[in-house]
């Protein structure tokens, strides 16, 4: 028996597919077919093998071939900007409860110096700092980077073993 992940129906360590992540490349392959880089029938082809698929490393072979594995099409369609729209505005409005508690403890306090300024412009500066990550391609798939609920850097979650 071979010891790589998925080099076969026997290999203890292939993961079995869940749901959730079959139904994500069914989305990327959707929106793939939206913007006309797969025909309609590639795409129908492709979305039974995603909905047959049984484990994670049936899935990854078909997104492979579209730019960014596809998930450049999924987060350019309206309903993920419109939830990285209320994403960014949730972040925002925690920024500005911290913010009022802030000055008002400053007011309160009263020194010779408004300290609430120096925590607010640290607040300020990482609100800005993860909007430019996503304005610049940061956002290429809900696996990349270490603040995703400790995904892998390199892979979705279905090509992980």
């Amino acid at each position: 028996m071979s010891t790589e992940p998925g080099a076969g129906p026997g290999d203890a360590r292939r993961m079995r597919a869940s749901d959730a992540e079959r139904e994500q490349v069914a989305q990327v392959l959707r929106a793939a077919m939206t913007e006309g880089r797969l025909t309609l029938e590639e795409g129908e082809e492709r979305l039974a093998k995603v909905y047959a698929a049984t484990y994670r490393d049936e899935l990854t072979p078909l997104v492979t071939d579209l730019p960014g594995g596809g998930w450049r099409a999924l987060y350019d369609t309206p309903e993920m900007r419109a939830r990285l729209r209320r994403f960014a505005w949730g972040r925002v409005g925690v920024l500005a409860v911290i913010a009022g508690v802030l000055i008002g403890l400053g007011l309160l306090t009263g020194g010779h110096v408004f300290w609430p300024l120096f925590p607010l412009l640290l607040l300020t500066f990482f609100l800005l700092r993860a909007g430019r990550w996503g304005r610049c391609g940061w956002r290429r798939g809900p696996w990349q980077g270490s603040h995703h609920r400790g995904w892998s850097q390199s892979a979705p979650p279905w090509a992980r073993s």
